[in-house]
């Protein structure tokens, strides 16, 4: 289970003095306690993969904030923390494939037109393959694909 690596790696963060990777982890951590408490489920590798995943958007938000600032310092403090996150989450789906599953997903719902975009997407959270999707990424090639 993702969970447990992430456990296990705090305390090997822990034992060699790597405070910042410590701090991260944590975080992930908490997070996903949150996410446990908030949804009344327990932690399993989807709970802990969207809360990551959330986690990662988030930072990458910031990033371009940061960027947008001029703070250098925090675009590579977000950075970091980003490949650290990333370790945890399953390499996504090629472009291909994904490609694929989308026009699968709009001739199985019969979709026309944006206004039935959400058709789409809940056929493509029904598919067996939906924990490597990443749906924020999925919603624009949607969008660009219906008319």
């Amino acid at each position: 289970m993702i969970y447990e690596t992430l456990r296990a790696d705090i305390i090997i963060a822990m034992k060699s003095g790597d405070k910042s990777t410590v701090t991260i982890l944590r975080t992930a951590d908490a997070a996903i306690k949150r996410a446990e408490m908030d949804t009344n489920k327990p932690i399993d590798d989807g709970l802990t993969i969207n809360t990551l995943r959330k986690a990662v958007k988030n930072l990458i938000d910031a990033k371009a904030e940061f960027a947008k600032g001029g703070r250098a310092d925090l675009v590579a403090a977000n950075e970091s923390e980003i490949k650290i996150l990333e370790k945890y989450l399953p390499a996504g789906l090629d472009a291909a494939k994904l490609e694929a599953l989308i026009t699968e997903a709009i001739q199985a719902t019969g979709a026309q037109s944006k206004k039935e975009m959400g058709k789409v997407i809940g056929a493509l959270k029904q598919h067996p393959e939906a924990p490597l999707i990443d749906f924020g990424a999925v919603s624009k090639l949607v969008q660009a694909r219906l008319p």
